[in-house]
């Protein structure tokens, strides 16, 4: 029990890492009901964007301090750019064929995203050494948080109050709420539904772009293969949440975060089980959280948001 305060903070930083890419999914599903499979890998070449700023653009011995915010505008301008591309040119000309065409399209969009990093990076085979925060850790009571941790602790609530503001205060979030509750009425009353559609798509990319960047941080490195794992979780987390639902995706990401902490710390202390309390095992607990919570909510915890299409 002394050590609870530690692994629900580091179950928090977890979650938010998860909620942050989950955000990019519940948008997308909540306006054109596509599950972008290749999210995950939004997520992955945002990080490497902001490694290619500090290691081919700045010069060597530049302060992070000054290095994090432009590795930040380089991770959301090739996330970006990438989402905003397959929007255009893989899931719009597809958008009246029948759901598995997407699909398959998001899954081969993903495998040919880690090939594309594989080639830029030849090194990429193993892991990247991702560059740290100097200072830390730090002490707070029994918990300690490290350097990289600050950064989470610091994006992810900013993140979640800046899109809170934009979807409920700016025109373009009204547009986005009114098109993911009925798209078809929406461009009737002259929202621009294509315009709306790639603003999902680029914002859903920030944010993975700020947790690839928060990835790199926390762990060191980073690798072409990174996003696979961590995006299923990110989609689990926005089903836990309630699909289509902004800030279920960030809370599911939460819970995911915290219990699969938990389980890993805990498990292993009942008799028995001790072999399925090792870190090899984390990713069958967050999924196992999924099939109860879809068996007795499956409209996740705070609701599914999307529209009836039929």
């Amino acid at each position: 029990m002394n050590e609870l305060p530690q692994q629900l903070v580091n179950g928090l930083l977890l979650g938010s890492m998860y909620g942050l890419v989950a955000i990019g999914y519940t948008m997308v599903y909540g306006i054109v009901q596509l599950i972008n499979f290749a999210h995950g890998e939004i997520f992955m070449t945002g990080a490497f964007g902001a490694l290619t700023i500090y290691v081919y653009v700045l010069p060597d011995g530049t302060s992070m301090w000054i290095a994090l915010p432009l590795m930040l505008i380089g991770a959301a301008l090739v996330a970006t750019t990438i989402a905003v591309g397959a929007e255009r040119f893989a899931y719009r000309p597809l958008r009246s064929a029948p759901r598995l065409a997407p699909l398959i399209t998001a899954i081969g969009l993903s495998l040919a995203l880690q090939q594309a990093v594989w080639a830029w990076y030849p090194e990429a085979k193993s892991a990247r050494t991702f560059p740290e925060i100097p200072g830390g850790p730090f002490e707070i009571g029994s918990v300690t948080i490290q350097t990289g941790d600050v950064f989470l602790l610091i994006a992810a609530p900013i993140s979640m109050a800046v899109l809170a503001y934009f979807v409920m205060k700016t025109r373009t979030g009204r547009g986005m709420q009114a098109t993911a509750q009925d798209p078809d009425t929406a461009k009737l009353m002259g929202i621009n539904t294509d315009r709306i559609i790639v603003v999902a798509f680029a914002l859903g990319a920030i944010f993975a772009a700020v947790g690839g960047v928060a990835y790199g941080l926390k762990y060191g490195q980073i690798d072409f293969r990174m996003g696979f794992i961590l995006g299923l979780k990110a989609f689990t987390a926005a089903v836990l949440g309630g699909i289509g639902n902004i800030y279920g995706a960030m809370i599911g990401g939460v819970v995911l975060g915290i219990a699969e902490t938990l389980a890993t710390a805990y498990i292993a202390d009942i008799p028995g089980m001790d072999k399925f309390g090792s870190q090899s095992w984390a990713d069958v607990w967050a999924f196992v959280l999924l099939i109860l919570v879809l068996l007795f909510r499956p409209q996740g915890l705070l609701g599914e948001r999307v529209a009836d299409r039929a």
